[in-house]
């Protein structure tokens, strides 16, 4: 009989990675010479349940790579060998390749086992090594000294199989603890007319002279401990006794002596053997999926919000089937009323499966800090704050890039060395905080470190030295540090591993503005850098402002909003032949004309007779000229890159109440389209002129 284990495969790849997240998490919690031992065996359940999975499901070159690695764990564990900063490298590095590993066979594709073959030598080349073994007695005179025989019963559920769980791997596994003698039942295996593939109707009893204890032997049957009735008693009798006896002196259903025409056979296996198979053959593949775990509680909100739709359909059919009277009309609109309310409960809490912590992100940084420190030889403390702040799953997924790239930064640019801070009076140790909260109806990172600061000085001479700026401009420290943003900039003399590369900023900031959010720097010299990202909550749903132009109707993202106004005509001065600028307060908004921009006809153009909506993007404001402004909603984004094609100045559509079709107005991309550009000061050019005219 067979099975297609292949419906198990994604379930299996979930867990093994939520494994491996854990084994890094908890080995970036050992410290050589005072590790915990929960700690250690935390790691080596993680990983001896991956080794079994692959096993089970046939991924011959994941199991046998996490033996080796399991094997010093095991080692650690049961105080035979010294916990040394060696391993834990060995074993953070056997975690990466077993991420890719599994990675290249979810994908269905050839594993690469060049890194693993590698790292497989290293560490039979840790396993020979005997300078921090702790036991110096002779393997064979230590497992004689401390030899006892065990009698295990295995009895599966008929529903074995359909776990994913395999017998054979099982009694491989105990195999390779000591030497096993091992007896299989068939009593209730039922008439063939009645067989199922798919159900286990054998069972085993075992015995096993073995120098572990009974945790060890319990361990092998952990994944299935509610899938069986399983017993481990330690036996009187040596193993070389006919029948060793159990220390319990009670019945059991598995008794020799009750059912002798029960026995098929005894096979004794010698240890560390492993049964023939066809583990290695290739398996079908799982589609491709992807998956969010959803909490009890939101599930449960979701049926309370349907159950009340349900409710208020059923009131409105009963609404339809009466007479037309005032009475109807009136009761008719409450529960039109009520249905608004209960779609808009329904929507946010559809919104909120979608979020998730944001420590699902921020759970990858301990390893990465821990990394580049030691590069770097610098002493690094993180610490992370409002790790349960929760996040749209998509927007978490493209920001995981941006904030890596940021906190290199920080550890590589920022924090000084040891011997830097020490000379500046400083903590050895450097700090880098991650800090999210919700303000509003956005997500707002921080990337804090008490590092040596932006050098502002340095900033504005290369800036001066590139062109972007020229020595008698008027800029703020805050305007100069803004600068490191721009494409190509860099401060460092030298290129690092790391950074300084001259690119990567320009493309941080431009991937958070494609999430229809910002970045901006904050620092101080001698003190440290903050690094401040804000993001919608979503990318599903948009707050917009709803404006007319000529007989269209634009969304403007409500984010980008700074003021509405009407133009006070005396404060309006042209620039040149084509751009119109207000002066407000102390600043000067450039006027861009929306109809003019997206070439509409019948549109206002008159400025005393329109309305200016004054947006921001990359610490510059503009005004967007309009006819009127209607409602504020949020509006359902449809993307039209996947639609139609990309369109300059549009970030998506939406369609309305009505059943229009409204474009959203991409602020940058309009900023461009109009032909402005913002040369790292506050004064604004149209690119055809070289200057501004005096106003």
């Amino acid at each position: 009989m067979s099975i297609d284990l292949s419906q198990f495969f994604e379930v299996f790849f979930e867990e093994s990675f939520e494994g491996l997240d854990t084994m890094e998490a908890e080995l970036l919690n050992l410290v050589p010479g005072e590790e915990d031992l929960e700690t250690i065996n935390t790691i080596f359940r993680a990983a001896h349940s991956i080794k079994g999975g692959s096993g089970t499901f046939g991924f011959s070159s994941v199991a046998d790579f996490t033996h080796v690695l399991e094997t010093l764990l095991d080692q650690i564990r049961q105080g035979e060998r010294e916990l040394s900063t060696e391993h834990v490298n060995l074993l953070l590095k056997a975690v990466d390749c077993l991420r890719g590993l599994l990675a290249a066979l979810q994908a269905d594709q050839a594993s690469d086992l060049t890194e693993a073959n590698a790292l497989r030598m290293q560490f039979e080349h840790v396993l020979e090594k005997k300078d921090n073994v702790l036991e110096s007695k002779p393997q064979n005179e230590a497992v004689l000294s401390t030899s006892n025989t065990y009698q295990i019963n295995f009895k599966p559920h008929h529903h074995l199989f359909k776990t994913g769980n395999e017998p054979l791997y099982m009694i491989s596994e105990l195999a390779e603890l000591g030497e096993l003698k091992t007896t299989v039942f068939y009593d209730s295996v039922p008439d063939i007319t009645e067989l199922s593939y798919d159900e286990c109707f054998l069972h085993w009893r075992f015995f096993l002279n073995t120098s572990h204890d009974e945790k060890a032997i319990k361990e092998v049957f952990e994944w299935v401990e509610d899938d069986a009735d399983i017993t481990v008693e330690l036996c009187v009798r040596s193993f070389d006794d006919e029948q060793p006896a159990s220390i319990s002196d009670h019945n059991h259903d598995l008794a020799l002596s009750d059912q002798p025409e029960k026995l098929e056979k005894i096979t004794t296996l010698p240890a560390k053997s492993k049964p023939s198979s066809n583990k290695d053959k290739k398996v079908a593949s799982a589609p491709e999926s992807t998956s969010i775990r959803v909490g009890i509680d939101k599930v449960d909100s979701l049926i309370n919000m349907v159950g009340e739709l349900v409710i208020t359909q059923a009131m409105l059919n009963q609404l339809s089937e009466q007479e037309i009277t005032s009475t109807t009309i009136t009761s008719l609109k409450e529960g039109l009323a009520q249905l608004a309310h209960n779609t808009r409960d329904l929507q946010e809490n559809v919104m909120r499966i979608r979020m998730l912590p944001i420590n699902f992100v921020f759970s990858r940084f301990p390893r990465l800090v821990r990394d580049i420190a030691q590069k770097l030889n610098k002493k690094v403390e993180l610490k992370l704050i409002g790790e349960q702040t929760e996040l749209d799953k998509t927007v978490m997924e493209k920001i995981s890039d941006p904030m890596v790239h940021l906190l290199r930064n920080s550890l590589d640019h920022g924090l000084e060395t040891v011997d830097q801070r020490v000379l500046a009076g400083k903590n050895p140790v450097g700090i880098v905080t991650l800090n999210a909260f919700h303000q509003g109806g956005n997500i707002v990172i921080e990337i804090m470190d008490d590092g040596q600061g932006l050098n502002t000085k340095k900033i504005k001479e290369k800036a001066i030295a590139n062109e972007l700026i020229t020595a008698d401009s008027n800029l703020t420290d805050n305007e100069i540090n803004e600068l490191i943003f721009m494409p190509g900039f860099s401060t460092m003399d030298e290129v690092s591993e790391l950074s300084g590369r001259g690119v990567g900023m320009d493309v941080v900031k431009r991937n958070i503005q494609s999430l229809n959010g910002s970045v901006e720097v904050t620092s101080a010299p001698g003190i440290g850098s903050t690094f401040t990202i804000r993001l919608p909550l979503t990318l599903a749903i948009l707050d917009g402002q709803l404006v007319k132009v000529a007989q269209h109707t634009y969304i403007i993202p409500l984010i980008s909003i700074v003021e509405s106004l009407q133009i006070d005509i005396t404060k309006v001065s042209r620039v040149g032949k084509d751009l119109d600028v207000l002066r407000l307060r102390d600043e000067y908004i450039p006027i861009l004309r929306l109809y003019a921009i997206f070439n509409h006809q019948n549109a206002i153009e008159s400025l005393d007779k329109t309305l200016l909506v004054v947006v921001e993007t990359d610490n510059q404001k503009v005004g967007l000229l309009v006819d009127d402004l209607l409602s504020q909603q949020q509006v359902v984004i449809k993307s039209l890159e996947a639609n139609y094609h990309k369109v300059d100045g549009v970030s998506g559509a939406t369609i309305l109440g009505d059943g229009r079709v409204s474009l959203i107005v991409d602020i940058s991309g309009l900023i461009k389209l109009s032909g402005l550009k913002k040369p790292g000061s506050q004064e604004l050019t149209i690119e055809t002129q070289a200057t501004l005219e005096a106003l």
